[in-house]
């Protein structure tokens, strides 16, 4: 399944850490690691466009992983 949601991203402090997308109506995803590392910045507000992989299954479980495809940095 494909989403577009606004929100922003957060690093979390469980195990080694993961990243984390909280989309405004306050849903958790988690960003798969092989994401590109310039989304990757505590406190950026994007629009992601990505796909949900429940399929995975990661040591973090802070919400279902998602792929993402593509994003923009929003003000």
């Amino acid at each position: 399944m494909t989403i577009t949601a606004r929100g922003i991203i957060e690093r979390r402090l469980v195990g080694l850490g993961a990243w984390a997308f909280v989309t405004e109506d306050g849903k958790t995803y988690q960003i798969l690691k092989s994401t590109n590392p310039s989304l990757l910045q505590s406190g950026l507000k994007v629009e992601i466009t990505g796909k949900l992989r429940p399929d995975l299954v990661t040591n973090a479980m802070i919400g279902t992983v998602l792929e993402v495809s593509n994003f923009v940095v929003i003000s």
